[in-house]
């Protein structure tokens, strides 16, 4: 681990049915970095993912976020500070709007911030949409808009780590560029950083800085 880094994986390990995905794997994130996660179909590249935010346990290794292990964070603040967003994410009844004031109502949040409806709206503006999507029903939502919904719902709270699975593949490119570069100032303006698993080798290319490449 490197207490000076602001997030940082060290001997991870995982095998699944018998079959090792992956053995004394490491990570080490600073602010700024844009982590490319690549490996075949198959690999467990969502499965790592998830571990990371613990969402799945841990089979080997640790974690650490600003030299502090899980433990001394509390799940729901570890899984507030080290974001997860799901290739297919999920959204509750109601409008898009329920949905992003949703999560201001869970008491892990609530000292990290309010419902700022200007700031959602600049973002959606950058996406491409107007203020009336947040008037849609979040369950008539086409795939591309849930994503679009997952990740204003996920950027509005400011984790440090964002932990991106297929973050645009339902949408089109001009949707996808925008995107990107909506994540890049999001970064920029912020100790923040993030990881990204894309079965688009342009969008690893474009966005990332870094890779990670999940080998046995």
């Amino acid at each position: 681990m490197e207490p000076s880094a602001l997030f940082s994986a060290a001997g991870l390990g995982c095998s699944l049915g018998g079959r090792l995905l992956w053995r004394d794997l490491g990570l080490t994130l600073q602010a700024g970095d844009r982590i490319g996660l690549v490996a075949p179909s198959g690999q467990g590249k969502t499965l790592l993912l998830r571990s990371l935010a613990l969402l799945e346990p841990l089979q080997a290794g640790a974690l650490s976020l600003r030299g502090c292990p899980p433990a001394a964070w509390g799940l729901p603040a570890w899984r507030a500070r080290v974001c997860y967003l799901s290739q297919r994410p999920v959204a509750h009844a109601g409008t898009v709007e329920d949905n992003l004031r949703r999560v201001w109502a869970f008491s892990s949040q609530r000292r990290r911030g309010v419902w700022q409806p200007q700031r959602i709206r600049h973002w959606l503006t950058r996406l491409g949409r107007n203020g009336g999507f947040l008037g849609y029903r979040a369950e008539r939502l086409s795939g591309g808009e849930l994503q679009m919904l997952a990740l204003l719902r996920a950027l509005q709270l400011d984790p440090e780590v964002l932990l991106l699975d297929e973050p645009s593949a339902s949408l089109d490119m001009a949707t996808s560029l925008a995107l990107e570069a909506l994540l890049c100032d999001w970064l920029a303006a912020g100790q923040r950083a993030c990881v990204l698993a894309s079965h688009d080798p342009g969008q690893i290319s474009r966005f990332t800085s870094g890779r990670l490449e999940l080998n046995r």
